[in-house]
């Protein structure tokens, strides 16, 4: 095939952005790493709840961000405001590590920067409906900061959760060329940030990494689904581990009266480590249940709605199973070391 033929191929397209912003995260990681700063710009510190033992530089962000909201600007100028609010947020959440801020403070610019994107894009669905969404986008918008607590996870999350955002933006009914640009540039950044948080980790996402990350979770999965690429279901699928995790343990803690925003260990994905499987394990067990619902919910694009949404429910349903493995996992864990 020519090469002019080659290039002009969307897939590869793709492929190229992606690549681009993978070399370009990674090369501004290795440098601060390389140069000590990463160590002075932010550094997680163990203590009893954390999975690690040893300090660790919290810079993830500081590659993912400037990365994927110059590639974003650059090549899909209509998606301006999340580029532009995922940079104010990861502002925000680099004071926040630096200084620690009141939690109304990071909820409430978490809230302003989805208010902004529902009122700037409007969907054509009852009032209601909107608040209801926007509610979601909020909780996505922290989940990746909860999930940010072993190697790979969180990383591998964005990897695998914006890879399939970027396939079904190229191959739905109405596809979205843009978009998918867009979604390539997150997953490829993630890919160099992996480079260095996976087993065992150089470096973890902070709240600068996490933070804008989760909101661009929400918000390209809220424009597509505007834009009608895809089902509203298909962003929930997509990142579903993550989110049933995230959320089956705040309903928990919420239960019990504590406070969920306050650090622990009680995320499933915890307990798999926590219980023996390590870092590197238990990533690839997510891993396989994030490839698993992608391309799940890839197939089910094409069915009818009817079958679509019997498939978001047999695939909550297997999750769910998954998540009472792991509950009876490690209760018997506790009662083999000893523990209540």
């Amino acid at each position: 095939m020519p090469i002019a033929s080659l290039l002009a191929d969307p897939a590869v397209h793709l492929f190229l952005f992606g690549l681009v912003a993978l070399c370009a995260c990674a090369a501004i990681l290795w440098a601060l790493l390389r140069s000590g700063l990463a160590w002075r710009l932010a550094t997680d510190i163990p203590n009893d709840r954390s999975l690690h033992t040893r300090p660790t530089p919290r810079v993830g962000g500081w590659g993912i961000v400037p990365v994927v909201v110059i590639l974003i600007w650059l090549a899909v100028p209509a998606l301006w405001l999340p580029a532009l609010a995922a940079a104010l947020l990861a502002t925000l959440s680099q004071i926040d590590d630096r200084r620690g801020l009141p939690a109304r403070v990071r909820f409430g610019g978490h809230a302003l920067a989805v208010a902004a994107l529902v009122a700037v894009y409007p969907a054509d669905v009852p009032w209601w409906a909107l608040a209801a969404l926007a509610f979601l986008l909020v909780w996505l918008v922290n989940l990746y900061n909860f999930m940010d607590g072993s190697d790979g996870l969180a990383g591998g999350m964005a990897l695998f959760g914006f890879g399939g955002y970027a396939i079904a933006a190229s191959i739905a009914s109405h596809p979205d060329p843009a978009l998918a640009l867009a979604c390539a540039a997150v997953a490829g950044a993630a890919a160099g940030f992996l480079l260095f948080n996976f087993h065992p980790a150089r470096i973890f996402l902070g709240d600068a990494g996490s933070i804008p990350l989760g909101f661009l979770a929400g918000a390209l999965g809220y424009w597509g689904w505007r834009e009608g690429v895809w089902p509203i279901w298909f962003p929930a699928v997509s990142f579903a581990p993550f989110i049933g995790d995230a959320s089956v343990t705040l309903l928990k803690r919420l239960a019990r009266g504590e406070k969920f925003w306050q650090a622990h260990r009680e995320h499933y994905y915890q307990r798999l480590v926590q219980a023996g499987f390590g870092h590197a394990s238990t990533a690839r067990v997510w891993y396989f249940f994030m490839a698993a619902g992608i391309m799940l919910a890839l197939w089910a694009m094409g069915l009818a709605v009817v079958y679509q949404w019997l498939v978001v429910v047999v695939w909550a349903a297997v999750l769910v199973l998954a998540g009472v493995c792991i509950d009876r996992y490690w209760r018997r864990h506790l009662s083999r070391s000893g523990q209540s």
